[in-house]
């Protein structure tokens, strides 16, 4: 018995043990390890999400872990334009689209600012109106294509196919929107705001943007408290009784991380997939597709002979023979119709080319970087008041924008957090950035002597030099404001040598209408980015932070 009793005060003293470490090391995370402070103290103070294990997949989106790839042609460069000759480079994990972006997807994005900005109001027409997809694109002068036309976009038989028609900008505006719906859906659910306010408390005067929310959470739905404090959550008070953690923050691990398109070296490696050549810390040779091996078409037994990818295969040849067809599409194909990558990516090949963030230049310069390489940044800042608040767009501040095709797009939408260029504030004895507008960088510019050369005439009888390398058409589009109309005029100038720009922009991937030479992931193409046409679609990522894994950074051996 004796023996019993003092077995049982050990199982006492063992579990007594375990439960007081187990409290210790629960609360050491809300101690600061540097000054012994409380975090999350009941009385205030410093407020951090201590628990916040792991980022969450983004809605609609797959994981694509980062690494190392040699981005460029690996095969032979039949074109000789020494175009995305390959290079190393090195990719942060980040989240990207399983599929492109539908045509219900788009069509919900227009449903919302239809409600939101009724287009029948003068004061928002063009804010719809400037995000319609672009259906004529489907015309052509010697083909009968007015089916496609008027019920591609909307029709349910086309729901799922990829959209269409959408320019470079108006890809950006799309992403930009659905962050802040993804925001406003997480915030509900976390009981920081009114469960469906988006359905009974979001009008034009009364919206929900991300910066917004984080710069100036007041403000955000025009101050709408009902909403702002109408959420499920257990309100907090600090020892005085006053109110804390009203808003979340960056800091509480609530708010997503922004939706975008996808840089072009982010596409590239997604699209590759080379998760099933990795051997240990090598890579076995490389790979020409999406898939493994270096045929369009299926070695499996389950499906030999099955094209693996929508592309046209020859002239005349948009899908093959009725009955038994070699893609089963003669247009775009519904997403999901082929097998996906390694990653879980489909069409990453065909179906539709698709837009990537990246200003185009015939040269990747990985002489200079070569980590998370991107052309195209223009850094801005939020503007500020003249009582340091932030500026929030109103109804009478949307800011407008006239493209070169003469589409009118609404840049700034109300309750968005108006921005401008950095200034010297930011650039001033700064050694990784001198100016707001980098697209340029190193192209001919001042500040580097790669490729400079001196510029063609940019007025008669005068010589000079710019920081701008091509000499493209510079077409004139603006509104006379005397008689509202619209002026468009064609550059007539014969001395133009280039229609590469600032404004031209990268898509990848190949399409339907397009051979099999250009569905290599590594070929690339440029377009204006205020033009859309019926085959270059677009997808969105998300960076990732934290791990670069999704183990929390646990490595196994």
């Amino acid at each position: 018995m004796k023996h019993v009793s003092n077995l049982k005060f050990l199982i006492a003293i063992t579990i007594c043990t375990s439960i007081l470490s187990c409290n210790r090391s629960s609360n050491s995370g809300n101690v600061d390890s540097a000054t012994g402070w409380k975090i999350n103290a009941r009385e205030g103070g410093f407020q951090y999400n201590t628990q916040f294990k792991e980022q969450e997949t983004p809605p609609g989106t797959s994981f694509v872990e980062g690494g190392t790839f040699t981005m460029g042609k690996v095969q032979d460069d039949p074109m000789h334009d020494w175009n995305n000759t390959p290079n190393q480079q090195h990719i942060q994990s980040f989240y990207m689209d399983e599929t492109e972006v539908t045509n219900v997807n788009y069509l919900f994005y227009l449903d919302y600012l239809k409600n939101v900005y009724p287009p029948d109001d003068p004061n928002y027409a063009l804010i719809y109106k400037g995000a319609l997809p672009d259906t004529l694109v489907w015309r052509n002068r010697l083909g009968y294509n007015e089916m496609m036309t008027e019920n591609y976009l909307r029709h349910p038989g086309y729901a799922n196919y990829p959209v269409v028609g959408v320019s470079w900008i108006q890809a950006v505006e799309y992403a930009n929107w659905r962050t802040d719906r993804v925001a406003e859906l997480s915030l509900q659910e976390a009981g920081y705001i009114k469960r469906d306010a988006q359905y009974t408390d979001v009008s034009a005067e009364s919206t929900f943007n991300t910066d917004t929310y984080i710069n100036a959470p007041s403000q955000t739905y025009g101050g709408n408290t009902e909403v702002l404090e109408g959420g499920q959550r257990r309100p907090q008070t600090d020892a005085e009784g006053n109110p804390i953690n009203t808003y979340a923050n960056r800091e509480s691990g609530l708010i997503p991380v922004k939706y975008r398109l996808p840089t072009e070296a982010e596409w590239e490696y997604a699209a590759l997939g080379m998760s099933e050549l990795r051997s240990y810390n090598v890579y076995r040779g490389r790979k020409k597709y999406p898939w493994d091996g270096q045929y369009t078409r299926s070695g499996k037994r389950v499906n030999r002979g099955d094209q693996l990818a929508n592309f046209k295969q020859g002239k005349g040849d948009y899908g093959g023979i009725a009955g038994w067809s070699d893609d089963g599409a003669d247009i775009t194909a519904e997403v999901k119709t082929y097998e996906p990558n390694d990653y879980g990516l489909y069409d990453m090949a065909g179906n539709v080319a698709e837009w990537v963030a990246d200003v185009y230049r015939p040269i990747v310069d990985d002489e200079f970087n070569d980590f998370n390489y991107y052309r195209g940044n223009v850094y801005t800042k939020n503007a500020i008041n003249e009582d340091g608040t932030v500026k929030i767009v109103t109804v009478d501040d949307i800011v407008y924008d006239t493209l070169s095709n003469g589409k009118i797009v609404a840049r700034d939408l109300p309750g968005e957090i108006a921005r401008v260029p950095v200034d010297e504030e930011e650039t001033y004895l700064r050694t990784n950035f001198s100016q707001s507008d980098n697209r340029n960088f190193r192209d001919g510019d001042k500040s580097s002597s790669r490729y400079y050369r001196e510029s063609f005439d940019e007025t008669e009888g005068t010589k000079q030099e710019t920081s701008k390398m091509y000499n493209s058409p510079k077409h004139r589009v603006e509104v006379d404001t005397t008689e509202g109309k619209m002026i468009r005029e064609y550059d007539q100038s014969d001395s133009r040598t280039s229609l590469i720009n600032d404004e031209v922009r990268v898509y990848k991937g190949g399409s339907w209408r397009d051979r099999a030479y250009w569905i290599d992931p590594a070929q690339r193409r440029y377009f204006p980015q205020d033009m859309a046409t019926d085959y270059i679609g677009f997808r969105c990522a998300v960076s990732r932070v934290g791990s670069k894994s999704e183990q929390g950074g646990k490595r196994s051996h």
